[in-house]
């Protein structure tokens, strides 16, 4: 058994857990591409994805976690398979079902899950916040998900996904009720949009870390637009004064094992 992730770029990621093949936030657009932000502003992007996640891939699902260009963009609008499942929020369902049949925008806390075999992969929506006070209100719905996986019962992975999030100590919630979280896939970036800080920059990402408390923390979605203003450097240093462990940086087209509860074995 075996659970791993391939940085493609920004906050677009090929996880392969079990016999489930997942593909998060699809951007497939070449540097130099536009992408839209809503209410007429745009940003440039400065890095081309590094790998084509749909050559010899067979999805099972995307994990969308809101209708931004620098998660949706055009290109993965015309290459995607229309009947392909997309788990997003009720916003973006609604936006997206006409040209997408099998969307399913998920409220806060619910989940939708596949079984195969004896594996079964639930994904469960949980809260996100976009924007700083009455800004969020201007920005798409933004969902973080939880990823668990098990075996026969038997609890294999918890992975949480931030999505375009900032700190909000409602988020301690999850580990409430998920329990320990095995892996964090976080969206950094220090995203700003005419001067407000819209994604976490390293300061919020760290009390993000310590809050979730995840065995392995996975930056990205951290320099790929020209909107991102806190390079990756400064979280990882500000996490290592702070004593945090277990972060893991992922290069560009690397692979990396994600940790499996006592099922690597099998």
């Amino acid at each position: 058994m075996h659970a791993a992730a391939t940085f493609i770029g920004n906050a677009t990621v090929l996880l392969r857990i079990g016999d489930f093949t997942l593909l998060t936030d699809p951007a497939f657009g070449p540097a130099g591409s536009r992408v839209s932000l809503g209410h007429g502003l745009w940003t440039k992007r400065l890095r081309d994805p590094v790998l084509d996640p749909l050559e010899d891939v067979d999805l099972d699902a995307v994990v969308l976690s809101h209708l931004h260009g620098d998660h949706f963009d055009r290109a993965a609008r015309r290459r995607l398979d229309p009947h392909l499942p997309i788990i997003t929020t009720p916003q973006a369902e609604r936006r997206l079902r006409r040209q997408f049949t099998a969307v399913r925008g998920l409220p806060t806390w619910k989940s939708h899950e596949w079984t195969r075999g004896d594996q079964r992969l639930r994904i469960t929506a949980v809260p996100g916040k976009h924007g700083p006070g009455l800004a969020d209100a201007l920005l798409p719905d933004v969902m973080g998900s939880v990823v668990e996986f098990a075996v026969a019962g038997q609890r294999g992975l918890t992975l949480y996904i931030t999505g375009d999030t900032l700190y909000m100590p409602r988020l301690a919630q999850i580990p409430r009720r998920f329990g320990d979280i095995d892996a964090m896939l976080i969206h950094l970036g220090g995203t700003r949009v005419l001067g407000l800080l819209v994604t976490m920059d390293d300061r919020e990402g760290t009390r993000l870390s310590h809050l979730i408390g995840a065995g392995r923390t996975i930056p990205i979605h951290y320099d790929d637009y020209k909107v991102m203003k806190s390079p990756l450097s400064r979280f990882v240093e500000r996490a290592r004064r702070e004593g945090l462990g277990g972060v893991q940086p992922i290069g560009r087209g690397e692979t990396i094992d994600l940790p499996l509860r006592g099922l690597a074995a099998l």
